[in-house]
C-alpha cells in the first residue's frame, strides 16, 4: 500500500533540535517543539507534500537506542507537527532506533518510519548494526501499528558495507522486500551527497515496492530525479546555504516545490 496519492511524493526533512540529554542540548522541551511547529509551517506553506522529523543534531547518536526522554520529546514533537501541518508525517530516531520510532508513530498518529538496518549488517559510524526487519515487524504487529509504513534504507549512507561487498544494491532491495518493508530508499554516501540514478534505476527495475531516493536532491537535478523515483526525502538542500544543520529558506522551498509540480505533469 503506497502512503500518497500524488505522482513522487515530496517528503521535507525537520531537524529537531538538540533532545535533553544529549551533549549539544541547550533549549527548553517548548522552545524545541515551537521551533519544529514553525518549520512545518513554513514547508505547509510551500506545498510539499509530507514531513518527517529527525534527531539529527543528537550527535554523537547511540546504536539502536534511544532513551525514555528522546522517544517522549519526539512523541510531543511528532504529534504538534502533524497538527501544525495537517500532513502525512513520518519519523526517524538515530541511529537505528526504529523499534522506539515506531513507538512514537502509533502515539502521536504518525505515518511512516525510516528504518535503517532492516535487511543484512552494515557497520555505522555508531558501530555495527545488525538486520532488525524481523524483530521490527513483529513489534509493529503487537502494537497494532500494521496501519504505519515502513521505509527502510538500503546500503545506507554513512556506513561501511563492505561485509556486504558480494550483495548488490538489487540484491538488498529485494531482500528488504521479501521482509515486507514497504518501500526503498537510496542514497549517496552522506547527508546531502547526490544519489547515484543508475543505481536507483537497477533497484527500481529489481523490485515492485516504492523506490525512494533519501539525499542529495536539488532544483538542479530535480529533473532527472523525478521521472524515475517513486518519492524523494529532501533536507539539506531546503536550508540556507544547503547546510543540515541550517534554517529552512521559505524560497528555495516554494521553488522547489514549483518546479516538481511542473516536472509531474509531465511525467
Amino acid at each position: 500500500m503506497n502512503l500518497f496519492s500524488v505522482k513522487c511524493p515530496l517528503v521535507a526533512m525537520i531537524h529537531v533540535d538538540a533532545l535533553p540529554g544529549t551533549p549539544k542540548h541547550q533549549y527548553s522541551p517548548q522552545q524545541i517543539v515551537d521551533r519544529a511547529a514553525a518549520e512545518a509551517a513554513v514547508y505547509r506553506q510551500a506545498g510539499v507534500d509530507a514531513i518527517a522529523i529527525e534527531n539529527m543534531h543528537d550527535v554523537p547518536y547511540l546504536n539502536r537506542s534511544a532513551g525514555p526522554e528522546i522517544t517522549a520529546m519526539m512523541a510531543v514533537l511528532g504529534r504538534e507537527v502533524k497538527h501544525t501541518s495537517g500532513l502525512p508525517c513520518g519519523i526517524q530516531i538515530l541511529a537505528g532506533a526504529n523499534r522506539q520510532a515506531l513507538a512514537v508513530a502509533l502515539a502521536a498518529g504518525l505515518d511512516f518510519v525510516r528504518a535503517e538496518g532492516f535487511v543484512f549488517s552494515h557497520i555505522a559510524d555508531e558501530g555495527l548494526m545488525n538486520a532488525d526487519g524481523g524483530d521490527l515487524l513483529r513489534y509493529r504487529r503487537q502494537i497494532g501499528a500494521d496501519h504505519i509504513r515502513i521505509l527502510s534504507d538500503i546500503k545506507k549512507k554513512h556506513s561501511a558495507h563492505a561485509i556486504t561487498e558480494d550483495v548488490s544494491l538489487p540484491e538488498t532491495a529485494q531482500a528488504a522486500e521479501f521482509f515486507l518493508s514497504d518501500g526503498v530508499i537510496v542514497t549517496g554516501t552522506a547527508t546531502g551527497a547526490e544519489a547515484d540514478i543508475s543505481e536507483i534505476q537497477s533497484v527500481k527495475a529489481a523490485v515492485k515496492i516504492p523506490v525512494w531516493v533519501g539525499s542529495g536532491v536539488t532544483i538542479d537535478n530535480l529533473p532527472v530525479y523525478a521521472p524515475v523515483c517513486d518519492g524523494m526525502i529532501v533536507g539539506s538542500y531546503f536550508k540556507k546555504d544547503g547546510y543540515w544543520a541550517g534554517a529552512v529558506d521559505p524560497e528555495k522551498v516554494k521553488r522547489f516545490v514549483e518546479k516538481l509540480d511542473a516536472l509531474k505533469k509531465l511525467l
